[in-house]
């Protein structure tokens, strides 16, 4: 299936919250079946890492309300929750130092990696998480723009049609 996302190649933890948007038909949800994670899990390189089951869905579902309650109400412990299910083991091997993750239920790999995901990107510039400005979208992204004050997901879809709104608005009056 090609993933029919207006919007991909956020980092993964705002990726999984754009599994959400609103199209003409209303709103959409990529993760509605299993087809449909596996279109995510492809599109984000994990398909060899996790299964695309009913478990693994459910798990990310869960995963993404988690992320979604962190960044709009503020709420950790949903996160924190899905963090519970693995940890970064640290080892010392014979060509150096590495990391593995280990999740005990397999299920919970991809949401796991999208909770982590989100500590680094809180650590790391956490204003530059953003919502896109438009009323009617529900997309996510991370503002890669020289001074932060990127406001749409994209400007060629939601950035022109706030533009024309006020264009509009203008000529109206």
């Amino acid at each position: 299936m090609r993933d029919p996302r207006p919007h991909v190649g956020e980092p993964l933890a705002l990726d999984l919250l754009n599994t959400r948007w609103m199209s003409a038909d209303g709103p959409q949800d990529l993760l509605a079946d299993v087809v449909g994670l596996r279109t995510w899990l492809l599109a984000n390189g994990l398909e060899d890492r996790c299964e695309a089951d009913e478990e693994s869905r459910k798990a990310l579902i869960e995963t993404r309300e988690a992320i979604l309650q962190a960044l709009q109400a503020g709420s950790v412990d949903g996160v924190n929750e899905v963090l519970e299910h693995g940890r970064i083991r640290r080892l010392l091997t014979a060509t150096g130092p590495t990391e593995a993750v280990e999740v005990a239920q397999p299920q919970w790999l991809a949401g796991w990696l999208a909770a982590a995901d989100l500590l680094r990107l809180l650590a790391e510039a956490p204003d530059r998480i953003k919502q896109c400005a438009h009323p009617h979208c529900i997309l996510w992204f991370h503002d890669t723009s020289k001074n932060g004050a990127r406001r749409w997901h994209s400007m060629a879809t939601c950035g022109n049609r706030a533009k024309a709104a006020r264009h509009y608005a203008a000529t109206r009056d």
